[in-house]
């Protein structure tokens, strides 16, 4: 969008000494002639943009100006990444009226006007459907652990008892609305429901950080490694073309993603399939209905037929 666009060449500006309209456009990915009017835009809304021609010329901003993109305070700052996710912020402690206000006040009027249009038209909602939150009285305590580089001391309940540990915070993953503690502990790096933490204090010690640790990939790494490791109970099925694409909402996408055989002559497809347990197979598959022939193992076949019986009596007219 435009608007986005604006505002990115405006704190590309900020204390550069001058970039060309050709390198602003590759950057930005657009025509040096919309370089231009994106130039005359910021200028018509007050910011002081100029352009200078010949060698060592370009666009530039006015010596010593700053944008009003300031005045903001350290957890009014932290807000600025949650503004999409308010019930995450409050769960964090963050204020996060303040800090929108003060954003949409300092920005260039055509920015502020869609900026305003997206607050008042989107609402990122990120706990899933029937799930209540929950367990976060100690979340301001790790996050203060995790964003100043502080040990953690915190009583985890894991089992029905609770347990004394000593964490270095690496950082918070939010799933689902569940928020997870991220920390290493020894030589190992772990996760942690922050609504199993039963007490946390922030201790004066500093955390220790591994210097290549990269949160975002960690965690996607370690959820890989846990879909992979509770999918012990292997089975084999065919599949009608419509439970094959409905499989991955059904089973989850990991374990839906292999090869299947090649379909036969009413379309349906053999599959190999790596699951929970057979439990948790049955309850899956009943949700395909009559879309799905379970081949192997034969206890499997046994028990979803069981379910189906008792569901189809149950409900019988």
């Amino acid at each position: 969008m435009r608007s986005a666009r604006l505002l990115e060449m405006m704190l590309r500006l900020q204390g550069s000494p001058g970039v060309t309209a050709q390198n602003l456009a590759d950057e930005l990915g657009v025509s040096v002639r919309t370089v231009y009017r994106d130039v005359g835009a910021l200028s018509a809304a007050g910011v002081p943009v100029w352009t200078e021609s010949g060698p060592g010329g370009g666009i530039r901003l006015l010596d010593g100006w700053q944008s009003r993109l300031s005045g903001l305070t350290r957890p009014e700052t932290a807000a600025l990444m949650l503004l999409g996710v308010p019930a995450l912020a409050a769960e964090l402690g963050v204020e996060v009226d303040a800090a929108r206000s003060k954003l949409l006040g300092t920005m260039p009027v055509p920015l502020r006007s869609t900026a305003q249009l997206w607050r008042d038209r989107v609402h990122v909602d990120a706990p899933g459907w029937f799930s209540e939150p929950g367990g976060t009285e100690h979340l301001p305590a790790v996050a203060t652990g995790v964003l100043e580089g502080r040990r953690l001391r915190v009583r985890y309940r894991r089992g029905g008892t609770d347990g004394t540990r000593i964490l270095d915070p690496l950082g918070l993953v939010a799933k689902a609305g569940v928020w997870y503690l991220v920390a290493a502990r020894g030589r190992q790096i772990l996760s942690y429901r922050v609504g199993r933490i039963a007490g946390a204090a922030v201790l004066d010690d500093a955390a220790h950080r591994p210097d290549d640790f990269d949160l975002a990939a960690w965690w996607s790494a370690s959820a890989r490694e846990f879909d992979r490791a509770i999918r012990t109970f292997a089975c084999t099925v065919r599949l009608s073309p419509s439970a094959w694409r409905r499989l991955p909402k059904i089973i989850g996408a990991g374990a839906a993603g292999i090869d299947p055989g090649e379909p036969d002559a009413e379309g349906w497809v053999r599959a190999e399939l790596m699951l929970e347990g057979e439990d948790v197979a049955v309850d899956q598959f009943l949700a395909l209905g009559g879309d799905v022939e379970v081949l192997a193992p034969a206890s499997l076949r046994a028990s979803l037929w069981a379910a189906a019986d008792r569901l189809a009596r149950l409900n019988a007219p």
